[in-house]
């Protein structure tokens, strides 16, 4: 069988939790992806110069990184985190509808700064809901959960590219073409390029076309809400929603209650019915006291595990948001429109990586996917290094570079929590230094190509890729070094030691044996 009965009557129990995490990171993806091919005409919209332009980008981003150091917070009760869930993907559909009426970039940043913090409290939440949902078995339901966030991010400019108005078009230099803070997030469409030099843009008097794009992406993100609606009505968690008795296991889910995996521990539920680990905000993380008189290496996991995606996720984002920029340079140079093509591949490539990584996250050890597809980001750069020159491979590397590192995080996730058996914060800490690489990095290589030129972007990707593949594999020695001191090493082995003895087994039928002996003797007397 393709997947073992265990997980598929888990996943059966916990159907609608599951699916419900997986669409709020729909909401998420849709998010990402809009603001690259929209910001011509959000641009004449405000009517703002391009430094005015990028506070909206900025809030954002910044937001982004506070929702996700403070949603952790909200995971200690299941009400708490469904309702805030449920605030963060209605406020995206709402944010969406109100772009189009913010004629002021300081309205428009406002609304990018809310919508960067509904976006972080997602992130962190999903995350650490399926982490304590599926301990041990979430790596498979974390790949299909980031997996969505790629469907998010290629349906958004999709939508959007119909609308998009021609009368907004700005210079074709790419001489100032990186001060663009749109590349904190990548897009599909050839992202037009803004000079310094431009003028302010005169709002647009006719009605954009581009305000129905936002207007169908908030209709089309409705239905995340109303799930996570419908999701608090089932458990019976909403005020005004009479208590009623739970449901009584059927026989399949309470022999995996009775029965659990070996090595598992099985969480008590709270009173909301959520199995929590101990999650919560980055500052709770910081002063639980029950993290008292743990070793150093405990704390290590953590800190190196989230330099590793500080660095792979700085990648997919300075990869995202350069790679136009790039193309369109010498000595590449190629045509604006063949060039678009490449944010396209990218992130379709990590849709499909995070797809093929759902069966083989359960084929596979989480290690062994994390060192192959570091170890491929790391070839893939170098040889998009190497044939700076050649366009073929630009296509080619940018697709095996985003399969490559599509599932890192869901796998280093995955990897983290196991290690640190769900006590410590591992899923909070992952997902906030994960922001702040993309956002931190995207600054640095971005003002360094604008100082060095372009050829300085692969550089910088392929420094970055080995920074982080140092990084894990200094996780993988802290692991050594933490079961030793631990004794999670004598743990492993007390769970993977043979079964009983035949004569222990027997035990029980000998004592029968015995009884019925005596009883007939005692019937003969």
């Amino acid at each position: 069988m393709l997947i073992e009965e265990r997980i598929l009557t888990l996943f059966r129990r916990n159907c609608q939790h599951t699916l419900t995490y997986w669409s709020v990171f729909f909401s998420f993806g849709l998010s990402i992806a809009f603001l690259g091919p929209t910001i011509q005409d959000l641009k004449c919209q405000t009517g703002s110069t391009l430094q005015e332009i990028t506070w909206m980008f900025f809030s954002q981003q910044l937001c982004l990184l506070i929702g996700s150091s403070i949603g952790g917070a909200f995971t200690k009760t299941l009400f708490w985190a469904l309702t805030a869930l449920f605030l963060s993907s209605l406020i995206i559909s709402v944010v969406f509808a109100i772009i189009p009426l913010c004629y002021n970039v300081l309205l428009l940043a406002v609304a990018m700064a809310v919508s960067g913090l509904a976006m972080g409290i997602i992130d962190t939440i999903a995350n650490i809901q399926l982490v304590s949902i599926y301990k041990k078995d979430s790596a498979i339901f974390l790949q299909a959960l980031h997996f969505f966030i790629g469907l998010g991010a290629l349906v958004s400019p999709l939508i959007a590219d119909p609308f998009i108005s021609e009368h907004c078009l700005g210079s074709n230099s790419t001489e100032n073409a990186t001060e663009i803070i749109h590349h904190f997030r990548s897009s599909f469409r050839s992202p037009v390029i803004l000079t310094e030099n431009s003028p302010h843009s005169e709002p647009v008097e006719e009605k954009a076309n581009v305000a129905y794009a936002f207007w169908i992406m908030a209709l089309i993100n409705l239905p995340v809400p109303i799930a996570v609606f419908v999701l608090m009505y089932q458990e019976k968690l909403l005020p005004f929603c009479p208590n009623s008795t739970p449901r009584l296991l059927d026989k399949d889910e309470l022999a995996m209650e009775t029965k659990a995996p070996e090595g598992t521990e099985i969480s008590e539920p709270d009173d909301a019915g959520f199995h929590h680990g101990g999650h919560g905000n980055i500052f709770s993380c910081c002063m639980n006291g029950s993290l008292r008189g743990l070793p150093v290496t405990f704390f290590g996991i953590h800190i190196l595990g989230g330099l590793v995606l500080f660095m792979t996720e700085g990648i997919m984002g300075v990869y995202a948001g350069f790679v136009y920029t790039y193309a369109v340079s010498a000595p590449m140079s190629l045509h604006a429109k063949m060039a678009a093509y490449l944010n396209c591949i990218f992130w379709a490539a990590v849709t499909a990586g995070r797809l093929v990584s759902i069966p083989l996250s359960y084929r596979f050890r989480s290690v062994h996917l994390l060192v192959m597809n570091l170890a491929g980001v790391i070839v893939t750069l170098l040889l998009l290094l190497i044939l700076y020159t050649n366009r073929v491979f630009l296509f080619v590397g940018t697709t095996l570079l985003g399969l490559f590192i599509s599932s890192v995080f869901p796998c280093l996730v995955a990897y983290t929590e196991d290690i640190l058996e769900y006590r410590g914060c591992a899923t909070t800490v992952l997902v906030t230094t994960a922001g702040m690489g993309e956002m931190t990095l995207q600054v640095l290589v971005g003002s360094l190509i604008q100082k060095k030129g372009t050829y300085s972007f692969l550089v910088c990707g392929l420094v970055i890729g080995c920074l982080g593949f140092v990084f894990f594999l200094s996780v993988i020695l802290c692991n050594r070094i933490h079961r030793n001191l631990t004794g999670a090493s004598k743990k492993a082995a007390m769970v993977e030691a043979p079964p009983a003895p035949a004569s222990e087994k027997a035990a029980p039928e000998q004592k029968v044996a015995v009884i019925q002996t005596e009883s007939n003797k005692c019937d003969s007397g």
